[in-house]
């Protein structure tokens, strides 16, 4: 809102005591702030429509034409062309709550959209924007000790508990008929990383998930153990199966020398030929008997930009030693699959000692849909990490479905790190609403009215859920606050039955996690919109 206050300055001149008044125009800064307000507004009502397990979907297409069919808010805002600098606020927002905790992506951007539209009349109503920000971090701070004293403790023990969480999570989600298979694999990922030394702590890199076109998503498998989304090399026939595997990690290659500078060299006589080609050979053999010495029957062989990592003639006498090689590692792997395989990576040919060696049972080339993979099974002294192979009928799907894999286990690492559960379906928005409307009694002045406001927008959350649903948003949010009223602090709004029911029967439930991290950004968030009340366009 446009307004403008009047200043009283001493009049210039000697004696009078007269007084002169200058008018100080602080439109702009309204202005200003009033656009920061409807820019990221607009940008939280565009993913609101996603929010709950009846939520829609998005269609993105990126200027190369590539199709996305996601709910993830935060693919959504990712993949968005945002340009109003407070707007862009929200999209980093939404990838703070994904770092944070994974889910809750689009619950936030919207409890963050509900804020700023409150926030739009008590500046209307004249409070300063610091005397609302300040009120905002008190509520934020309450609203997150109700969230604590709702929240029941969790066992990891208790898988059944984690599971549902986990598969509360991909309700929502475009492969949500797939939840009772994704849900398990998960909780069974991360509890197989976890490191009993360090308990409050998982680290995702630990679970590598592999995308494989064809199938549905049904024949989605967990490996314990290695896989390779690709072939082995069977330029000249070697094995693509071997039982009690010694496998060597190199980084070295097993191919002719070159200069280090590009130079070429002419041979005019053939005999010299000759000798360069069995010179070649030699060196080769020298390699490949090494690495046989020690017994090894399998190589993994990092990809090379210097030249190639193996020749023809190297993968002939690699498959005559019948050792089994898979080519093309990628460097960024080597890390995962020495962890894995308990095995060192290998930079040098003299180095090759059998100590440095993995082991497995077995591994062998196995078709899968179109393509074939190189599985390691039956690892000896196996890292804690875990292989994933993703399936769907199509990239959309596999796409989506690798998305809301990433979700569940990021549910089930915060259970890890912060082990309450609470119900969802709206029901700890409502809780925290009630309570903040109460205690915003205690309260005087100006913080009262900020604190009622905070409460009000709370409630987006149930309506917006209600809403998407096809209910009567008015009439189930009444009955909802009316519920929790009488004390019935897990009723939450069912969508599938469309009523109001206890969220811990139905088996709706997530991490506290989740809800207490997303009002505590959201609200940090806002306050940094609020403080903002001029755009400087610098070179």
């Amino acid at each position: 809102m446009a307004t403008a206050q009047v200043v009283p300055v001493p009049a210039r001149g000697g004696g009078g005591g007269g007084k002169g008044e200058t008018f100080s125009d602080t439109s702009r800064k309204d202005d200003i702030r009033q656009a920061n307000i409807m820019a990221a507004k607009a940008v939280a009502d565009a993913v609101r429509t996603s929010l709950g397990p009846r939520g829609m979907d998005k269609m993105l297409t990126t200027a190369t034409g590539e199709v996305i069919i996601t709910n993830d808010g935060a693919t959504i805002l990712n993949k968005m062309e945002v340009t109003q600098p407070a707007a862009k606020m929200l999209v980093e927002l939404s990838k703070s709550q994904d770092i944070v905790a994974g889910d809750g992506t689009t619950t936030v951007v919207v409890v963050a959209g509900a804020l700023l539209k409150e926030c739009l009349s008590l500046l209307g109503k004249g409070i300063h924007p610091t005397i609302i920000s300040e009120a905002l971090h008190k509520a934020a701070t309450k609203a997150a000790e109700i969230l604590t004293t709702m929240a029941v403790p969790v066992e990891l023990s208790d898988r059944e508990s984690l599971v549902k969480s986990a598969s509360t999570s991909l309700n929502s989600k475009v492969v949500s008929q797939y939840s009772s298979l994704l849900a398990p694999l998960a909780v069974d990922c991360v509890l197989q990383v976890m490191d009993p030394s360090h308990p409050d702590v998982v680290d995702l890199r630990d679970i590598k998930v592999l995308k494989k076109l064809g199938g549905t998503v049904d024949d989605t498998e967990m490996v314990r153990g290695l896989v390779f989304d690709r072939k082995a090399s069977h330029a000249a026939g070697g094995p693509s199966r071997v039982e009690k595997a010694k496998i060597g990690l190199i980084q070295f290659q097993i191919s002719p020398p070159k200069t280090d500078m590009e130079q070429s060299v002419v041979v005019s006589d053939y005999t010299q030929m000759d000798r360069i080609l069995k010179e070649e050979r030699n060196y080769i053999l020298n390699i490949i008997k090494k690495i046989r010495a020690t017994g090894c029957n399998v190589l993994l062989i990092q990809k090379s930009i210097l030249r190639d990592a193996v020749t023809d003639l190297s993968l002939h006498y690699l498959a005559k030693a019948k050792i089994l090689v898979v080519k093309d590692v990628e460097r960024d792997d080597i890390e995962f699959i020495s962890r894995t395989l308990n095995c060192l990576p290998i930079a040098n040919p003299e180095h090759f000692r059998a100590e440095k060696l993995g082991e497995a049972d077995l591994v062998e080339e196995v078709a899968v849909g179109e393509g074939r993979l190189v599985k390691i099974t039956g690892i000896k002294n196996m890292g804690r990490t875990m292989s994933v192979i993703v399936r769907g009928s199509n990239n959309l799907v596999l796409e989506e479905a690798e998305r809301s894999l990433h979700d569940a286990l990021c549910v089930v690492r915060c259970l890890v790190s912060k082990r309450f559960l609470i119900a969802g379906g709206g029901a700890p928005e409502i809780e925290v609403s009630r309570q903040l409307a109460a205690w915003s009694k205690l309260l005087e002045g100006k913080e009262s009215y900020c604190a009622r406001a905070f409460a009000q927008a709370l409630e987006v959350v149930p309506y917006t859920l209600a809403e998407n649903a096809g209910l009567n948003p008015i009439s189930i949010v009444t009955e909802l606050r009316n519920k929790h009223a009488e004390g019935e602090v897990s009723a939450g709004i069912n969508v599938r039955k469309g009523a109001i029911s206890n969220m811990f029967e139905e088996n709706v439930v997530q991490p506290l996690l989740v809800s207490t991290s997303a009002i505590s950004l959201a609200a940090e968030c806002v306050r940094m919109i609020l403080k903002i009340d001029d755009i400087v366009i610098t070179r």
